[in-house]
């Protein structure tokens, strides 16, 4: 006992505090591993509730339109099972113009969310096609994409919609998902006549962060690699692949994009940003006060004459 005592009496005392503190660090980075670990898996579980499919019954076309359900399949995404030949559901409508119109819902809505803008165009004569993207309504797929898997979809809609009107052109008009959609094909944005693009994410880094924002607090939005590391194991892709505002300027046709002055999740500067990467001829339009939402139903009239006009110059000639 008396040599034990004399033995860490020779130990110098700042030695020892070393040891203690080196102890301190390594609890420290333990419990930081724990926590990060543990960060990640409820990441994990968010994006899956995110991504998860959405399926179920949609019925009829409303009585008071000329429309009739329709079926067509996705184009097919290489060799993967996934993205290939999914069975897209929507409903058509008739119009008098020789031009058609395809209108594209955000993530997890359905193509009721485009009913009233359906219903206008309808109404001033354009062939309308409103449908479910995969993983959504009626249309059968394994979850969403943010716009990756969206943008076949979005491309058998623009060729169904010329085989069976016949048209001379097509415009699309997409909210959110919709939008990305139109602009992230494998070949390019989708080859039509004209784009209507609402609320459209830049990046997915920044709509990620945007969304932690809201939950979180400000300074949350550094967290978002938490959630865009997941894009390789869930989907197969790079992040590099998810950000329109790359795309948008290789659009070959006049581009009217739409935001809300309040979204929080693809705010008005960032709306900027994807207008300036367009190519002209081009259009800008923020919503006063509207948030992430449907910009019809918050400004029914401002919107539909700004949309018919657009339209109806790049489209018909008026």
């Amino acid at each position: 006992m008396v040599a034990e005592a004399q033995a860490r009496a020779c130990v110098p005392a700042s030695k020892g505090r070393r040891g203690r503190l080196g102890l301190w660090l390594r609890r420290i980075a333990a419990l930081g591993i724990v926590g990060l670990v543990g960060a990640a898996a409820v990441a994990w579980w968010i994006v899956g509730q995110v991504y998860a499919q959405r399926l179920y019954p949609i019925g009829p076309p409303p009585a008071d339109l000329d429309g009739r359900s329709v079926t067509f399949a996705s184009v097919r995404c290489g060799a993967s099972p996934s993205g290939s030949n999914k069975r897209l559901r929507g409903w058509l409508f008739s119009g008098w113009r020789d031009v058609g119109l395809v209108l594209m819902h955000g993530s997890g809505g359905d193509r009721r969310s485009m009913l009233g803008r359906a219903s206008f165009l309808h109404r001033a004569g354009y062939a309308v096609l409103i449908f479910d993207f995969q993983a959504n309504g009626e249309s059968p797929g394994p979850g969403g994409t943010d716009g990756y898997l969206e943008s076949r979809d979005a491309q058998a809609a623009v060729d169904f919609l010329r085989r069976e009107t016949r048209v001379a052109k097509v415009g699309v008009v997409g909210f959110s998902l919709g939008g990305a959609a139109a602009l992230l094909g494998p070949a390019g944005p989708l080859e039509v006549d004209a784009m209507v693009l609402e609320a459209v994410y830049p990046t997915i880094e920044e709509a990620i962060a945007n969304r932690i924002r809201q939950r979180l607090g400000p300074w949350s939005g550094r967290l978002y690699p938490l959630f865009t590391w997941q894009t390789w194991p869930r989907l197969g892709i790079s992040p590099r692949e998810l950000r329109p505002i790359a795309r948008i300027g290789l659009v070959h046709a006049p581009v009217f994009v739409i935001g809300g002055d309040a979204d929080p999740n693809t705010r008005p500067e960032e709306s900027r940003r994807l207008f300036d990467a367009a190519p002209q001829p081009k259009q800008l339009w923020l919503v006063p006060g509207a948030g992430h939402e449907d910009f019809h139903a918050a400004s029914p009239q401002e919107y539909e004459r700004r949309v018919l006009a657009f339209l109806g110059h790049t489209l018909v000639g008026e």
